[in-house]
């Protein structure tokens, strides 16, 4: 596609950042959407809490992508959890409300999501044909996705991206993973049979980008790699590049107890995801195997 002006929320955000720098570096126009003015660079200023955005200043974009988002680390207190779907279910009727006002619409909405919605599934394999599950990030997700509905009645194409675990410089939890291995403490998390589906930042980037330009793509597309591992198999990867053991058990009840029901969502729940609807629309994965992508991360300073 010819030169675009795509306006991302998330900006900061390590997916939002990665995507910014790749459309700069082909000479596309970023403008952040975000609480304060950046002088560096072109900004929508929104405020979530107060429900106001400048709607005036999103004419003309060619795209939009919706990132924003608390983070999802650290323990579920009810207040947390408050924070978590409000600042994603807000953010979006307020951006999608906007959108709808526009005179001049962009072409696509690229709207965050995870693949949170599908719960904990065991050995099912999940397609974005999949009903969604149970559970607290799967309620997030519904409702963050439905949130987005009226950009679909304002004529705009709109894309649901259902992320994993995102493998790249920069990802925490990836970077807490290498520290816990460095020091020998790797291994499996409960019975290490769960299934984890991850997608390197590099492919989630240019997965991002595809979509924007695939004018066929519409609805919920699973963003992870087409070879979902079981957790003990991904550590056994990670630990395979370190050059690390990975024996060292951490009991179920032991993180159910330290980290209460965030432990259980993120750690221990099994959620086997395959990308259908990306790879059907024609891209090609540059990892899409683990060692490869952890072998890219681990060269770069950020990832250690």
């Amino acid at each position: 596609m010819s030169d675009m002006r795509v306006a991302i929320t998330g900006v900061r955000g390590l997916i939002g950042g990665a995507l910014a720098a790749s459309l700069r570096a082909d000479g596309h126009e970023v403008v952040g959407v975000s609480r304060r003015a950046d002088l560096a660079e072109p900004t929508v200023e929104w405020d979530v809490e107060s429900g106001t955005i400048e709607v005036e200043a999103l004419e003309g974009l060619d795209a939009i992508v919706h990132l924003a988002g608390e983070s999802i680390a650290g323990r579920w207190t009810s207040a947390r959890k408050s924070a978590i779907m409000s600042s994603r279910v807000e953010s979006t009727k307020l951006l999608a409300g906007a959108v709808s006002q526009l005179d001049a619409k962009p072409s696509v909405f690229v709207s965050g999501s995870a693949i949170g919605f599908y719960g904990s599934r065991g050995d099912d394999e999940l397609t974005e044909r999949s009903l969604p599950g149970d559970g607290f990030l799967a309620d997030v997700c519904k409702r963050w996705e439905r949130a987005a509905a009226p950009v679909t009645d304002a004529g705009v194409r709109l894309v649901r991206i259902r992320t994993g675990l995102v493998v790249g410089p920069g990802a925490e939890a990836l970077r807490r993973m290498v520290r816990i291995t460095k020091l020998g403490a790797g291994g499996p998390l409960g019975r290490g049979q769960q299934w984890w589906s991850w997608i390197s930042l590099d492919d989630e980037v240019r997965a991002i980008r595809h979509l924007i330009d695939a004018d066929s793509v519409a609805g919920p597309v699973n963003l992870t790699a087409p070879n979902p591992l079981r957790q003990r198999d991904f550590q056994s990867a990670l630990s395979k590049a370190l050059k690390r053991p990975s024996f060292m058990p951490a009991p179920g009840f032991a993180i159910r107890a330290a980290l209460a029901e965030m432990g259980q969502a993120l750690l221990l729940d099994s959620t086997r995801v395959v990308p259908d609807a990306l790879v059907d629309s024609g891209f090609g994965f540059a990892y899409p195997a683990l060692a490869d992508a952890l072998d890219a991360v681990l060269r770069s300073p950020t990832a250690r």
